[in-house]
């Protein structure tokens, strides 16, 4: 520090007087003149000096013991007229199910069937190419594991059967899961 900004034992004394007063460290750096806030919380810091007392100007006046009560207004978006049937606040992002039961269970009989690759089509890790299928079948601890090696989707790493698998939508996911927790 520069010799106008050095802490001589007056200069520490009156940091100390001004930051029991109540002071801003920014008003003290004015007050001593040639330092900065900073240089003052560092010193305030190192000095190991308590918190402040609070402002003597808001100390002489006392607060009210009653909070205020907020003025009523009526409200921006009144839940009648055209938008009375959207949903609102935390459901807003809720997925709404369509009753289609037909649909749905003939979905799950064709992912119930499980596809069997014959064990000629499967390949290895050396002979999979960029259009197979990736999906790994068997334990890969094992000689016999081995890869799909279907005809793969354009852009996808998997077969169509297999992507249906990989690739399920959240909601059908949750579904799932609570039909099997159902079942336990």
């Amino acid at each position: 520090m520069n010799e106008a900004g050095a802490w001589t034992e007056e200069r520490v004394e009156l940091l100390k007087k001004l930051w029991s007063d109540g002071l801003s460290a920014s008003q003290i750096a004015g007050e001593l003149g040639s330092v900065t806030r900073n240089a003052v919380i560092g010193k305030v810091h190192r000095l190991g000096l308590s918190g402040r007392a609070k402002n003597p100007a808001a100390a002489s006046t006392p607060r009210a013991s009653t909070p205020r009560k907020a003025p009523t207004r009526s409200p921006s978006h009144p839940m009648g007229g055209a938008h009375a049937g959207m949903t609102r606040g935390n459901n807003a992002l809720a997925p709404q199910y369509a009753a289609e039961a037909d649909a749905e269970a003939q979905q799950e009989t064709v992912l119930s069937e499980d596809v069997v690759v014959p064990f000629s089509e499967r390949v290895t890790i050396m002979d999979l190419r960029e259009y197979m299928c990736r999906w790994p079948m068997g334990d890969p601890t094992t000689p016999e594991f081995r890869f799909c090696g279907g005809r793969s989707q354009t852009g996808m790493p998997y077969c169509t059967y297999h992507s249906r698998i990989a690739y399920q939508p959240a909601a059908d996911r949750r579904r799932d899961r609570s039909k099997m927790a159902g079942r336990g």
